[in-house]
């Protein structure tokens, strides 16, 4: 990739639809829509213009657009952009890059105008990472924590940390390296807290990736239990939509059937899976060893049982049982369907649910939503999402702890050094790198060297 040339590329989804968006970036933008553009009013900056999509060999009209310049550097890579939406003709819009492209522009890579604005310091890295997760979003909770961090949401959580881990390097180095000056360098008691002011934000922040990785990556329930307990009913319930077969005769669920939907904020992948039994021909065996395998991978399962069955009764059958004591240790909700046709049943389970009528419904997405993040902290406004980051923030405090043991040995400053160092540039893997400058401006502007 180079940043200097200009670049375009289809800015919508593949396909046709009332809008398609080309965009160009770079300094030849307007050089080179100019000819392709036969506009009412010249291009302003910040404003959109309404014209027409012309053919520059014989000025022949294509279509009627809508031109938007952002001049540089006020722009998202902060180059001179020109967007022009047109008629979502994907002939239309193939026929706009080839003009773009013989004028002199290049395509654009994948991912290369978000990459444009990190390197021409539009983004930082978090920023640059939560632009794919907002577009990935599958809930508005998804969407909303990736526009936070959009926003800067994670480079401000990290930045207190960070400039009290670069304070302290400042002090330590101008210690070493300017001894001569008469500049003290602090106490090991001090370094010790100063150590411990970096370790606690980061700390708290990393720990906000347990829910965070939940809302993330979303969790999996596999709905289980024998044959016409309901298992699909439910399973087009939670889904509000009829998405699986429904019928009254046992075992018409063969296949995995699977959906996500947004509980509380979280993607659920919800799995419908064949009923669990001695099968009855090969396909049927096929859909209960995929059955089992459902279980295995799912963070949750949902274990059904007919509630009409064991009127009266605590108890559950042979078959039954033996599929609750096969899921003993794992996350399970034990669910007694059909509660409409019998009143209390009696039967151990967590909730009570009839899903024709819908009862127990709503009990049960709540039920859903706090296995989903028990022994998680409540969300924040700023939480970490990214394995990625996670890790990164995890080997900074490691790194941290060795300095912290180096001070107790009374190890050389200049290999406490590397272990700070070796932090803070775990922290610059998130956000963008600290410079030598940036350390040395700290020492100049803290201890006045050279006064």
């Amino acid at each position: 990739m180079h940043n200097d040339d200009t670049i375009v590329a289809i800015a919508t989804p593949a396909g046709r639809g009332g809008i398609g968006v080309v965009r160009l970036s770079g300094p030849d933008a307007q050089q080179i829509a100019g000819p392709l553009l036969r506009l009412k009013h010249e291009l302003t900056p910040g404003q959109a213009r309404f014209g027409e999509l012309v053919d520059p060999q014989n000025g022949a009209k294509l279509d009627e657009v809508v031109a938007t310049f952002f001049a540089a550097p006020h722009s998202y890579t902060t180059d001179d952009i020109i967007e022009i939406s047109a008629h979502g003709s994907p002939v239309l819009l193939g026929w706009l890059v080839d003009r773009c492209l013989a004028a002199g522009a290049r395509l654009a890579e994948p991912g290369e105008f978000t990459m444009r604005a990190f390197m021409n310091g539009r983004l930082d890295l978090a920023q640059a990472e939560a632009v794919h997760d907002l577009i990935e979003a599958q809930t508005l909770t998804q969407a909303r924590v990736a526009a936070q961090q959009l926003d800067g949401a994670v480079s401000r959580s990290l930045k207190p940390g960070k400039e009290k881990l670069i304070a302290l390097i400042a002090r330590l180095e101008a210690g070493v390296d300017f001894a001569e000056d008469d500049i003290s360098v602090a106490p090991e008691d001090e370094i010790q807290r100063g150590i411990a002011a970096v370790i606690g934000p980061l700390s708290d922040f990393a720990a906000t990736f347990a829910f965070g990785k939940v809302v993330h990556e979303g969790i999996t329930l596999a709905i289980v239990g024998r044959p016409n307990v309901g298992k699909s009913s439910l399973f087009n319930r939670l889904v509000e939509r009829e998405r699986a077969i429904v019928t009254a005769v046992p075992g018409t669920t063969r296949d995995l059937v699977t959906e996500t939907v947004s509980i509380g904020g979280v993607p659920v992948k919800l799995v419908d899976t064949a009923g669990i039994r001695d099968a009855k021909d090969e396909a049927e065996s096929i859909g209960v060893t995929k059955s089992f395998e459902a279980m295995a991978d799912a963070g949750i399962v949902l274990l059904v049982f007919d509630a009409s069955e064991t009127a009266g009764t605590k108890d559950v059958g042979a078959e039954d049982e033996k599929l609750r004591q096969s899921l003993v240790g794992r996350p399970v909700i034990v669910v007694a369907n059909k509660s409409d046709l019998v009143g209390d049943s009696g039967l151990a389970a967590d909730i009570r649910t009839s899903a024709k009528t819908g009862e127990g419904i709503a009990e049960l997405r709540k039920m859903i939503l706090q296995r989903c993040t028990t022994g998680v902290p409540e969300m924040q406004s700023a939480m970490l999402t990214n394995a990625r980051h996670h890790a990164l923030i995890e080997a900074a405090i490691e790194k941290l702890g060795h300095a912290t043991d180096a001070v107790r040995q009374r190890i050389p400053h200049e290999m406490l050094l590397l272990d700070l160092y070796a932090a803070l540039q775990s922290l610059d893997e998130i956000t963008g790198k600290t410079s030598a400058e940036d350390i040395l401006h700290t020492i100049f502007s803290r201890f006045c060297i050279g006064k």
